[in-house]
């Protein structure tokens, strides 16, 4: 067993990334105030290479230097959009065929590990809310289900970048987009 070195991760080149089928997985973060989360995010999608992330409301968007912090070059080539409320982004994904699931802690939720991918969706869009207040209760109402995260400790909260970790990997491993 031995580390890999950079060149032997067969990375995509930013044109390659751009030009790559992505997976259809579309993130909503709603007000997330902190640009490290939202870089964070960005590097997240970008190594699952999903579709997009849209921003929305007080979200802030690239270029931003204290977002590269954590993105370390993820917003250049992950594809992203602002709007002033995720219930804008809501609709449109609604618009386009997506089924798209707040990741709160809720009333009628499916826990991750529970949750199946909609066959007859064209995409999965997911929400991630504000660091202290969560997904709007606007967006929530929109939402087509909501998803929650189990957690077993004292603490009934995770930062919402390592939520987003946990969810898309759950969510691309679910797809079947992994490496074989």
């Amino acid at each position: 067993m031995a580390k890999l070195r950079l060149h032997e991760l067969n990375r995509l080149d930013p044109e390659a990334f751009k030009a790559a089928p992505k997976t259809p997985v579309v993130v909503i973060l709603d007000q997330v105030r902190s640009l490290h989360n939202v870089g964070s995010i960005f590097r997240t999608s970008d190594a699952f290479r999903l579709e997009s992330i849209r921003l929305c409301g007080l979200t802030a968007h690239p270029p931003h230097p204290e977002m590269e912090k954590t993105a370390l070059g993820a917003t250049d080539v992950v594809e992203w959009h602002a709007h002033d409320r995720a219930l804008d982004a809501i609709n449109d994904l609604h618009a386009r065929g997506y089924k798209v699931y707040a990741v709160e802690q809720a009333t009628n939720r499916t826990w991750l590990h529970r949750w199946e991918w909609p066959t007859e969706a064209a995409g999965v869009g997911v929400v991630f809310g504000h660091e202290v207040r969560g997904v709007s209760e606007e967006a929530l109402a929109a939402c087509d289900g909501v998803i929650e995260i189990p957690q077993l400790g004292t603490k009934h909260s995770l930062n919402v970048s390592v939520s987003a970790g946990i969810v898309l990997w759950e969510l691309v491993q679910k797809r079947g987009d992994l490496p074989k």
